[in-house]
């Protein structure tokens, strides 16, 4: 699994009782039935091959507005990149954007209260770029709603990204300053809420959910 055990525990209390897919609606989280209504149905698409991406040499210019927006299925959510607390994150973050590999990938991993998991080209929660970074976070960095962090495994170090990512869905995720944080939406938290909708018990959508492309911008 990309995400170490600990999270895997930690999703536990983040989900509390909920067990049906249909999502509280209390705290702006809307119900299944509402992001079936908002939610397009697609097909989800063929899986990518694995690694394959060009590591970035270069950085992003902290004095711009680096975001990356992604039109998914449920509509799109933009997400402005922390460049100076993650500056090998977010520059690979944004090639990865820039490249498309994102793009026609879905979320294959939702659980509903904790987060909503992408940026797997295979789409089975082990695939990544072919390349690693890394951007410690403060003993201080707290995952809480929208914040949007990177996934690892339990043998790399605290900090360390591949491509795959996650958005914080719950008020605070309780997660240890083990991830590397990337950004925060700053735009389109509504469609990040009903893709959480969509989430299952077992952690699976309850039907595709595809980022069908994600754009970089520095403007």
């Amino acid at each position: 699994m990309v995400l170490i055990a600990l999270l895997a525990l930690l999703l536990v209390a983040g989900c509390g009782d909920d067990d049906s897919d249909t999502a509280k609606s209390s705290g702006g989280i809307e119900t299944t039935a509402q992001s079936d209504q908002e939610c397009a149905k697609v097909e989800a698409p063929a899986a990518k091959p694995d690694g394959g991406a060009k590591k970035p040499t270069g950085k992003l210019d902290p004095a711009k507005a680096n975001t990356v927006t992604f039109q998914t299925s449920c509509g799109d959510f933009t997400v402005t990149l922390d460049v100076k607390g993650a500056p090998n994150t977010a520059a690979s973050f944004a090639s990865l954007a820039r490249s498309g590999f994102y793009d026609d990938t879905i979320f294959h991993r939702i659980v509903p209260g904790f987060v909503i998991q992408g940026g797997d080209p295979t789409g089975s929660g082990m695939g990544g770029p072919g390349y690693k970074t890394v951007d410690k976070p403060p003993a201080t960095a707290t995952y809480t709603k929208g914040v949007v962090s990177m996934a690892k495994t339990a043998a790399e170090k605290p900090g360390t990204s591949g491509s795959q990512f996650y958005v914080v869905t719950a008020e605070d995720a309780g997660l240890p300053p083990e991830y590397a944080i990337v950004g925060e939406v700053t735009e389109g938290m509504d469609t990040v809420m009903r893709i959480e909708a969509l989430g299952t018990p077992s952690e699976q959508p309850s039907r595709p959910v595809v980022i069908e492309k994600a754009t970089f911008s520095d403007s």
